[in-house]
């Protein structure tokens, strides 16, 4: 138990309380685009629905826990062509439990050969705690009420959280620059204030077609810095007539990804994820699980007829 006690102590420190919130780095990134970039709200033409569930750290006390629903839309708002999303996250990693909801506006414009969506969030963000401290009976460890730093009681904070970011599909590409938290978020547990740090996302990815027409290789690179370390992740995917999908990702550091999906039939998808860790912390766990389900509808409220030729429409 003591052990236990300690490593939940360590997630909290480095997770929560001192480096403020890092969003969740997903092995299906790429299809859930709207989480960290409201540029891409509307850009899929159709109504489209996602819900994801990740299990980090099978095995490992106090390992992060997150849920995403996120739903999207194209409209048109003055005679503007419009996007509209929603997003609810609830993250739990250690003591923490963290939930953030958010509606995003994109206003899409023709360019060149695609569409180039800009856009912002705005929600709210509730970051608690609920600390369950063990402290052994010595005198070279310090009581949590021998430091103003450390929260001993359940805590819970609200916060405005605001992101931005546009996104830009052509006709077998696509790119995507977004920041989140662009407004530092404050958060402060009794005596203990800190701060939201912003993170800067990048993400970019290629259709190759191969001589096979029903075959296609689709290679992706997604980054995330703080402001003050840069996470990589690299993705080979290969998709055969739209409808079946595998590939593999690398996070650079962190882990070794494969990941498979299908269309069960038109306009409902499904996928799973698995992720091999290649740090230190492969010693403690059994890896990590992912699981995302998608259904893609038009505004007739029937389903699609669409064969999607992009990977970011699950």
């Amino acid at each position: 138990m003591k052990k236990v006690r300690i490593v939940i102590l360590v997630l909290l420190v480095s997770g929560g309380i001192l480096s403020g919130q890092q969003d969740p780095v997903l092995t299906h990134y790429m299809f859930n685009t709207q989480m960290y970039n409201p540029g891409y709200s509307g850009m899929s033409g159709m109504i489209t629905a996602t819900a994801l569930t990740r299990q980090q750290w099978v095995g490992f006390p106090g390992a992060p826990s997150t849920m995403i629903f996120n739903i999207n839309t194209p409209f048109n708002l003055f005679g503007l062509s419009s996007g509209a999303g929603l997003l609810v996250e609830a993250d739990k990693y250690g003591f923490s439990n963290d939930i953030n909801v958010n509606l995003s506006y994109s206003y899409l414009i023709p360019v060149g050969s695609g569409t180039l969506g800009a856009g912002f969030s705005a929600g709210v963000l509730n970051k608690a705690l609920k600390p369950e401290w063990f402290i052994p009976a010595d005198p070279i460890h310090t009581p949590p009420s021998g430091d103003p730093l450390i929260p001993e009681n359940d805590q819970s904070v609200i916060a405005l959280d605001i992101s931005a970011g546009v996104y830009y599909e052509g006709l077998n590409y696509y790119a995507g620059l977004s920041v989140t938290h662009v407004n530092q978020p404050k958060i402060k547990y009794s005596e203990t204030a800190t701060y939201v740090s912003r993170e800067y996302h990048f993400t970019a990815g290629y259709y190759f077609q191969l001589p096979s027409p029903a075959f296609e290789i689709i290679p992706s690179v997604y980054l995330v810095n703080d402001g003050a370390t840069t996470q990589y992740v690299g993705t080979a995917m290969v998709r055969y007539n739209k409808k079946v999908w595998g590939g593999v990702s690398y996070r650079a550091g962190d882990a070794i990804t494969g990941f498979a999906g299908t269309e069960l039939y038109n306009g409902l998808k499904i996928g799973y994820g698995y992720d091999f860790p290649v740090s230190e912390i492969r010693k403690g766990t059994s890896g990590s699980h992912e699981f995302v389900v998608s259904y893609s509808f038009d505004l007739g409220l029937g389903k699609s007829n669409t064969r999607y030729k992009s990977i970011r429409f699950l």
